[in-house]
Formats: structure tokens, C-alpha cells, sequence
């Protein structure tokens, strides 16, 4: 066996109070006791599989998976310790009789992860942690107790009766740890425990062929074989229990199972079968007096015990009678359950029932695994036949889900999740479940699965093996031609062989394309292959992989940066964690971290924060100290968790920067992190500014001498948000200009956005003219390009100046339209979870955002309790809004026959028209910078995208959903707008401009044609 990782149960038992006992012995009587002792234990142990590695002192030491995996290793040494106790119980009573002494035991059992050999050349049988536990469980054992951990106790609780204990403090370990003390082992359960609770669920056909097998039986009066073949957990038992209990008042049920291991196995079943008839008197008190009622008696009951007394032929006889015997009332039926582990005689035996029972009514119920078919290929064409369970399907493993959540309650996100990995298995299915509903880790194969999966991988052949784990590096799905480059040297014919085998196998299913793809059959047989391989090949089998993504024509693209970015940190990972990095190693990590730091960059860029997180966080991790762009992409990483609302990881990391780039001497990154930290410090607490202004002066003189743009851009920008917090507009307005000028020539669209956005702020609450700040905002408007946040930075200060200049028609699109970016931005992680959206047209849930502002607003400029309240009443005044709209909603029709009248004279009676409160024209005065309603800094930044034109005149926008058209507003553009308009009417909905105002359910796109003065191009476009 070649070394591998592998799960497996180790077992150590000591003598217990050993030294005493060396006192009171001569040495050669002692070493007598303990080669007995040695020798008894190892016996027993070997019996039921485990490996005996060595003697530690007193101690034993045992390990069960070693050198073949079973699904029940763990149960095994639980009862080869039980096992144990009575053996030395044995053992004392000749050491009292030869030497006057009782020596007494103690036993640990743990269950863990660990590489394995075969233990030749010297080499160790088993190494890893779960070792040392076991041997610390065993010295906290007292005498005559069974230790056993939590990852044993999760494998074996349904069969074992336990007692917990204290925590223990283990020497050497930091944590305490649960122990169990076994009490007994209960015969014949099952590791662990099944749901044959629940209703039946998609066999429903599959019954019915068990039935009429049954019923094909009785009107022959014949002997049926017949077999369900299906992998661990798809339903055999449940399927047989089902028509078990449908036939419990009309025929005689016997049930015998098979063993995968242990002495005197062969006829286990019929020992079983003999036992509910009640052994030696039952079965002659069955046959009375039938003819050959001794012999009968005598052959069956000589072959189920200790030492068969007649050759198989006889044996085989005698049962055939037996049964038939046991039909001259009623129809028999014989379940025997795990043929797969059959010995070749039984199998014998169930065949020849089959051919040669005559005049009987006798069901053979065979359940198996697909190895069987691997012995006997023939096995179903028997007579009687048999059935292969397919995996339930989606629906149906959603109605299992339904039944089993009665028990373990899941949420929508963990059913799905099951579903996806279990792929119809219901034993997958529950156990799963059952992990999930007890707090465990969503993405982890639960321990019994695994030793299901792992041990039927192990009884691969290893040519098979290496090509499974090869494809799990791969992932779930994988081409051909990946395959091939992992597998470097090996034949080409010998890899589709064996692809091949495993898709017949049922391991891998084939996925069809322009190229041989493959996929595993449950991702959970990916994983459990993936576990298997040591991780200084996992690190070589990943580093091949990047290697071929790199060279396709994606990867020179740059679409699969983030695959191979990710197995090259995988292969660093897993080098890492075998020792220190070497050169190459260094150069992998280096290279990994540019990849994922460009990948990361990009989503950033996209304004896909959550991404660009994941990404520069795992870019950073792996650049060295000496790597020139670590400080870069540790900046990087700090904003996109500041704009993550990750405060506290942004500062830490940002100080982190500022003092790496100081020692280093990089004064460029140093004022760049101080910049930013500052702005960060003056967000948290406000009132903790009185060195932002003079750090941002200083910026600007380094980024000056350094000729650095973009930190220039940030600079003034940082100059005019300090001048802004001291309430001088006018200053703020000038450096944000210079700001802007700056981020334009450093080409920085982001930096452009967020200087745009203080730039705006400030023409909007400045001394500004309201016509002059609303032309600026325009034409960066016509900037913005489609940039989601850029736009809605500018519309935010758009929609007030609209409002100040009482061109309400106009504010309210703005704002819609910023509202319907930020929806968009927010999709893509451009805002923080949780930031406010508010507006048309979701009215109410704006109403909700907006006074949830006025309570709490930490990034907001709501900084007073007066604008606090200010936001709190705005919110009131969208929600009784929303009220009417509702009422409207109610009765379309109706709607659209009450326009809203706007026109001048309403509008010099009417207050702030964003919050209905009453605010009056002189409010609104030209040049006046106030506002009862001013936006939150970060309140809300998206909009439609502008398709041209700027200025004060309407030259350009859109109109929302229920945005109006008023006469003034069509008469002051002239004729040929009104003609462009109600021919774009007529194509919407064949309507005609009619009466003074129109409620519009479209969006309005009007622009100027090059054409000339008063010529204009309008669209509408269904709001749906």
C-alpha cells in the first residue's frame, strides 16, 4: 500500500497499575504475564480487522483501516474492545490460579485523519493527531473503562450504549475534550440510525415488481430469487421493509444477514433464521413429522453450529427441506440482507434454492450492493430477477427533506444545498440533515458518509484510484484533456480505461460536448477522493492544473484569472503547511497574488465590493513582505472593506500599511493609507477632525513633489470633504474642482465618482447660483458615461437643485432615476449592505429607508438631532405618500384621470416638494443654498444612464413613471417638440396629448436633434 491520508480508528489498551505489579513479580514471571497479555489481545483485535502496529511499554496499540478501509472501522474497534474486557477476564482467571494476580485494563479509541503506510522497511503504520489522542484517551481511561472521542462517539452512538464524562484536559492538548465511557454494544444496530419512519417516497414502481415477484411465487408454487441492487443508502432496506410489513399477515417472514467480517461467517444468515425459529427445539417441533425430520433437523442445525458436521451438498439439502416444510401452511418469504459480503458458498446455496425447490411458495429477497455483480455477473438473470434503485430525483429528495425537517428543521439554503450534494441518495440525504440540524458545518461531508465513500475508494484498483484523484483536483467537472495533463506520463489507453470502469462503476457520469468531459457522480465521492490524496502531491496536481487553464484560450483571455489564481494558492497552501516555502515555493505565492490581486482589482473596478474583498483578501495573504505590491493591494483590500462597512479590519489594516510603508521608506503608499485612515477617523467621529485638513495639505505637497495624479485627486479631494465639515462650502467647492481636474488626468474613473460626488454636495448646500451649480452638475453628468455611481452622485445634487429652482417635474426623475441605479449598483456590490434606497418607485419602502436615516445614519451628514429630525419627518411625509399611492393603486383608471396639476401657480403655494412640508418660495429663490430635505452623504448613488445634451435649459433627461408633461413645459419648447411628442404617444399606446397636463406611464427620453434649434427626437418606453 502506497502512503495515503486516510480516516481511520485507533485503539490503544494498557495494563493498568503496571509498576506495582512489576514490584510483586520476579521479571520473568512479569514477562510471562505480559505475552500472554500481548498475545490474547492481539488475537482479538486482529479478529475483528484492526492492524496490530506495536507494543508501547505496557500498551497495545491497534489501528482498523489499515491496510483496507471499511465503512465500519469504527464500530469494529469499538467491539474489539468490549471484546477486550472479556478476554481478560479470561486471562485473570488463569494468572489468579497460576500466580495469585489480576492485572486490569485501560482502552482509548479515537477516530481522525492521518497518513498511512503499510508499515514495511520500518516505515510507521499510522501517523497524525488522532494518534495521539487515542493514547492520551486511553491514560485518562480508569481502570476497566472504554474512552472513546467525539469523532468515534458521532460513528458508533446508534450501536453503542455510552456514558459521558467529564472533559478532559489532555496532556499536550490546549482545548478540553469530550470522552465517552462504553457500556455495551448492541447487537445487530446499525452504526447509525435510519429514517424507515417516513413515508415511502418515489419506489413505488420498485414495489410493485417486489410484489409481483411475491405473487409469481405463490401462484407457481415456486421459489423465487429476487435481487435490489443499489449502492449504501439508496433504499434497499426501506424498500424491503415496506413489502416485509405488506406481507406480515399472509406469509412467514425469516430475516438473515451477512458479515463483512468474522469467524464462522458462511451460514451467518442461516444462523440468524435458525435463532427466530427458535434453534434446536424449534426446528425439529416445525418439521414434526415429516418425512427426514431427524436428518433435516440434524444437517441444518450441524451447519449453523460451531463445527459443521456434513458436507455442503447434504447442507444445502437440508435447508431446500426445511423451507419447504415451512410453506405447507403459508407462503414463505426469506429476506437476506448485504449479499455483496456473502461467502461464495452461500451464494452457492441461494442459487441452488432457487433452481431446486419445488411445490413451494418461497420469495428469496436478496439485498446487495453493485460489487456483487463485479463476483457474479450472472447473478440477475436468476429466476425471479431483480431490480437496479435508481437515485430519487429532485422533487422527490425535496418531499424526503419535507419529512425528515420535522426532525431537524432546515431553511430553504440548507435544503437546496442537500439536495444538490446528496443527487437522490436518501441515506446522504438524513445524514446531512441531521449534521446541518445539529450545528455543523454546511459544507463538510458528514463521518458517515465518508467512511462509506472513502472505503469504497479504497477497493479501487490503484490505476483507477490515481485517475479519481486526479480528477478531483479538477473539480466536480472536468474535460479529458485536463485529465491527461495531471496524470503527466500515463498511457492515454489506460486513462480512458479506467474512465471507463468508473463511470460503470457509477462513480463518474459521462457529460457530453465537443470534448470528453466527465463529473463525479455526488460531489461528496469528489471530496471524499480529493481527502484521499497526501498533500504534497495535492500541491503538484494543482500547480498542473494552472498550468493547463493558463495555456487555454480563456486563460490567455484573462477570463480564468480566478481558477488559476486559485489552484496556484492552493498549491502554495498545501506547501505551506509541509514546511517552509522553498524558492520555487516563494515564486508560486508571488505569482498567485498577482493574479488574484488583478482579478480583485477588476471586480473593485466593476463595483463588485464582496468579490473584490475575497479576492485581494487571498492576494494579500500570500504576497511576501518584499513582494512591491503587497502595500498596493493591502490599500486596495482596505477600501473594499470599508465600502463594505468593515470599519474595523479597514483601519487596522490601513495602520498596518502606514507603518510597513514608513520602514520601508515608501512615502507614495504611506500618504496614501494616512489619507485614507484620516478620512476613515473623521467618518467614524466626526468630532475627531482637527488634523485631517493639516494631513491633507501635507498630501499635497508630497504628491506634488512625487508628480502623482491620482494622489493629488485624492488630496484635494480629502481638502474639500474637512473644508465642508466646517461648514465652508465655497472652499469645499473650489478643491473638489481641483480634485476633479486631477482624477481626469490620472484617468481614475473611480476617483472621478467620488470626487464628482463632493463636488456636487457642495454646489448643492454652497453659494453657488442654483442655475450655475445645476449647468455644472449637468455637464458631469454627461461625464459620467454610464458609470452607475458617477451618475448618481450627480443626480442626488441634481434633484435639489431641480427643487430649489421649483422645477419639480424635472427633481422628481432625477431622483427616480438615481434610485434605479443605485438598485443596479447595489446588485453588483457597489453599495454597502444595508445602505438606504429610497424613492420612486417603490414609494413605501423609500418611506421605511428615509426614516430609518432620521434614527441612524453613520455614514449620513445627519450629524444634529434637528436634521435628524428633519430626515425622521421626511419620512413620515414619503410614507403618507406612499398611503395615497396605495389608495390610487386601488383604481387605475381613476388615476389616470386625475392629473396632478403643476403648474406655476400651484407651485408658489406649495412647500418642499421631495417631503410635502411646507417650505415657501422663498425657499426656493433663485441662488438660495438651502434645502428642508437635504440627501445623506452616501444615501443613495444610481441613476438611468443620460444619452446626452447638459445645460439649464431641458435639453435632455428622462421622465419617470408617472412623471408629468404639463402644457407650459410642451408650449416652451415650441412646435416641433410638441409634434415629436405625440407622434412618440401615438406609437406607445395611440393616445393624443390632450388638456393641460398628462400623466405619462412611460419613460420620457427627449433629445435635441443636431438638426436645428427647437427640433427634438422623443421616445417613450413602457414602464411595464
Amino acid at each position: 500500500m502506497a502512503v495515503s491520508r486516510r480516516t481511520v480508528t485507533v485503539l490503544f489498551a494498557d495494563v493498568a497499575d503496571s509498576t506495582p505489579l512489576g514490584e510483586r513479580l520476579d521479571p520473568e514471571s512479569l514477562r510471562r504475564v505480559m505475552s500472554r497479555f500481548f498475545e490474547q489481545m492481539s488475537a482479538v483485535l486482529e479478529r475483528h480487522g484492526g492492524t496490530v502496529e506495536k507494543f508501547i511499554g505496557d500498551a497495545i496499540m491497534a489501528v482498523f483501516g489499515i491496510p483496507e478501509l471499511h465503512e465500519d472501522d469504527a464500530l469494529r474497534a469499538v467491539r474489539a474492545a468490549t471484546e477486550l474486557r472479556q478476554a481478560l477476564a479470561q486471562l485473570n482467571e488463569q494468572l489468579e490460579r497460576d500466580l495469585g494476580e489480576r492485572i486490569g485494563m485501560r482502552v482509548g479509541i479515537n477516530t481522525g485523519e492521518v497518513v498511512a503506510g503499510d508499515g514495511s522497511g520500518g516505515q510507521m503504520l499510522a501517523t497524525g493527531d488522532a494518534v495521539n489522542v487515542a493514547k492520551r484517551l486511553e491514560e485518562s481511561a480508569r481502570t476497566g473503562e472504554i474512552l472513546l472521542g467525539e469523532p468515534t462517539r458521532r460513528l458508533v452512538e446508534n450501536a453503542v450504549v455510552l456514558e459521558p464524562r467529564e472533559d478532559l484536559t489532555l496532556k499536550g492538548k490546549r482545548d478540553p475534550h469530550a470522552a465517552w465511557n462504553v457500556l455495551a454494544v448492541i447487537e445487530g444496530a446499525s452504526a447509525y440510525a435510519r429514517r424507515l419512519d417516513a413515508p415511502l417516497i418515489g419506489r413505488e414502481a420498485e414495489l410493485q415488481e417486489l410484489r409481483d415477484a411475491y405473487d409469481a411465487a405463490v401462484a407457481a408454487r415456486a421459489c423465487r430469487l429476487f435481487t435490489v441492487i443499489g449502492p449504501a443508502g439508496i433504499g434497499k432496506s426501506r424498500l424491503s421493509t415496506e413489502l416485509c410489513s405488506s406481507l406480515r399477515e399472509e406469509a412467514t417472514l425469516l430475516t438473515g444477514r451477512c458479515l463483512a467480517y468474522g469467524d464462522g461467517i458462511t451460514f451467518w444468515p442461516l444462523v440468524e433464521i435458525i435463532g427466530a425459529l427458535g434453534s434446536d427445539e424449534g426446528v425439529r417441533e416445525l418439521l414434526g413429522d415429516a418425512e427426514d425430520a431427524d436428518l433435516v433437523a440434524t444437517r441444518v442445525l450441524g451447519a449453523v453450529g460451531a463445527n459443521p458436521t456434513a458436507p455442503g451438498g447434504e447442507t444445502f439439502w437440508a435447508v431446500r427441506r426445511l423451507f419447504e416444510e415451512l410453506t405447507r401452511e403459508r407462503p414463505l418469504v426469506v429476506l437476506v440482507e448485504d449479499i455483496h459480503w456473502a461467502e461464495p458458498t452461500l451464494l452457492d446455496l441461494l442459487e441452488y434454492l432457487a433452481g431446486w425447490t419445488h411445490d413451494a411458495p418461497v420469495l428469496l429477497l436478496c439485498l446487495a450492493r453493485p460489487d456483487l455483480l463485479d463476483a457474479r455477473p450472472g447473478w440477475l438473470t436468476q429466476t425471479g430477477g431483480g431490480v437496479v434503485l435508481d437515485p430519487l430525483t429532485d422533487e422527490q429528495s425535496r418531499r424526503l427533506l419535507d419529512e425528515i425537517a420535522q426532525e431537524w428543521p432546515l431553511d430553504a439554503a440548507a435544503r437546496e444545498h442537500i439536495t444538490e450534494a446528496a443527487e437522490g441518495n436518501p441515506l446522504y440525504l438524513e445524514q446531512m440533515a441531521a449534521m446541518l440540524g445539529e450545528g455543523g458545518p454546511t459544507h463538510a461531508i458528514p463521518p458517515t458518509i465518508h467512511a462509506l465513500i472513502a472505503a469504497r475508494l479504497d477497493r479501487l484498483p490503484p490505476e483507477e484510484r490515481s485517475v479519481l484523484e486526479s480528477a478531483a483536483v479538477a473539480g466536480k467537472h472536468f474535460v479529458r484533456s485536463a485529465l491527461r495533463n495531471l496524470l503527466g506520463g500515463t498511457d492515454d489507453a489506460l486513462v480512458d480505461k479506467s474512465l471507463l470502469s468508473l463511470a460503470r462503476k457509477d462513480l463518474l457520469t459521462a457529460r457530453p460536448g465537443r470534448e470528453d468531459a466527465y463529473r463525479f457522480r455526488h460531489a461528496l465521492i469528489r471530496d471524499a477522493a480529493y481527502a484521499g490524496i497526501p498533500k504534497e502531491l495535492r500541491a503538484q496536481l494543482h500547480e498542473r492544473y494552472a498550468a493547463w487553464a493558463a495555456n487555454t484560450r480563456a486563460g490567455k483571455a484573462g477570463d480564468v484569472d480566478e481558477i488559476v489564481g486559485y489552484h496556484l494558492e492552493q498549491a502554495v497552501r498545501y506547501r505551506q503547511q509541509l514546511g517552509p516555502l522553498d524558492d520555487d515555493g516563494v515564486t508560486l505565492g508571488r505569482r498567485a497574488a498577482e493574479i488574484l490581486g488583478a482579478a480583485g482589482r477588476r471586480a473593485f473596478a466593476r463595483d463588485d465590493a464582496p468579490a473584490a474583498v475575497n479576492l485581494l483578501d487571498r492576494a494579500v495573504a500570500l504576497a511576501t513582505d518584499e513582494q512591491p505590491a503587497r502595500l498596493d493591494l493591502a490599500r486596495e483590500l482596505g477600501l473594499a472593506l470599508w465600502s463594505l462597512g468593515e470599519v474595523a479590519r479597514a483601519e487596522a489594516l490601513l495602520n498596518g500599511i502606514v507603518a510597513a510603508a514608513a520602514a520601508a521608506g515608501d512615502k507614495r503608499e504611506e500618504w496614501y493609507a494616512l489619507l485614507e485612515q484620516s478620512a476613515m477617523r473623521s467618518m467614524v467621529n466626526p468630532a475627531d477632525t482637527q488634523d485631517a485638513l493639516e494631513i491633507a495639505e501635507q498630501a499635497i505637497a508630497v504628491f506634488s513633489e512625487l508628480g502623482d495624479e491620482l494622489g493629488l485627486a485624492r488630496s484635494w479631494r480629502a481638502v474639500g470633504m474637512e473644508h465642508r465639515r466646517r461648514g465652508r462650502l465655497g472652499e469645499s467647492e473650489k478643491a473638489c474642482e481641483r480634485a476633479l481636474e486631477h482624477a481626469v488626468r490620472a484617468d481614475d474613473r473611480r476617483e472621478e465618482s467620488r470626487s464628482a460626488d463632493q463636488l456636487c454636495t457642495a454646489l448643492l448646500y454652497g453659494p453657488a447660483a442654483a442655475a450655475a451649480a445645476l449647468a455644472r452638475c449637468e455637464a458631469m453628468l454627461v461625464r459620467a458615461g454610464g458609470n452607475p455611481l458617477f451618475e448618481a452622485n450627480v443626480l442626488a445634487s441634481l434633484a435639489g437643485l431641480h427643487g430649489m429652482l421649483g422645477e419639480f417635474d424635472e427633481a422628481h426623475p432625477s431622483r427616480d432615476r438615481q434610485h434605479g441605479g443605485l438598485r443596479r449598483a447595489a446588485r453588483r456590490g457597489a453599495v454597502r449592505a444595508g445602505a438606504p434606497l429610497r424613492g420612486s418607485p417603490d414609494r413605501r419602502r423609500g418611506a421605511r429607508a428615509h426614516a430609518r436615516l432620521g434614527r441612524r445614519a453613520p455614514r449620513a451628514a445627519a450629524r444634529s438631532p434637528g436634521e435628524a429630525r428633519r430626515r425622521l419627518d421626511c419620512g413620515r411625509a414619503h410614507r403618507d405618500r406612499a398611503r395615497l399611492d396605495d389608495r390610487r393603486a386601488e383604481s387605475p383608471s381613476r388615476r389616470l384621470r386625475e392629473p396632478r396639476r403643476d403648474t406655476a401657480a400651484t407651485r408658489s403655494n406649495r412647500g418642499c416638494r421631495r417631503c410635502d412640508r411646507d417650505r415657501r418660495p422663498a425657499l426656493h429663490a433663485e441662488g438660495q443654498p438651502r434645502s428642508c430635505c437635504p440627501p445623506a452623504a452616501g444615501e443613495g448613488v444610481a441613476s438611468a444612464r443620460s444619452r446626452g445634451g447638459g445645460g439649464a435649459a431641458m435639453e435632455e433627461r428622462e421622465v419617470a413613471a408617472r412623471g408629468n408633461i404639463s402644457r407650459d413645459e410642451i408650449d416652451h419648447h415650441g412646435e416641433g417638440f410638441e409634434k415629436a411628442f405625440n407622434k412618440a404617444l401615438k406609437e406607445l399606446d395611440g393616445q393624443r396629448y390632450a388638456g393641460q397636463t398628462l400623466e405619462v406611464q412611460a419613460f420620457v427620453t427627449i433629445t435635441p436633434n443636431p438638426g436645428g434649434v427647437g427640433q427634438y427626437t422623443v421616445s417613450l418606453v413602457p414602464t411595464g
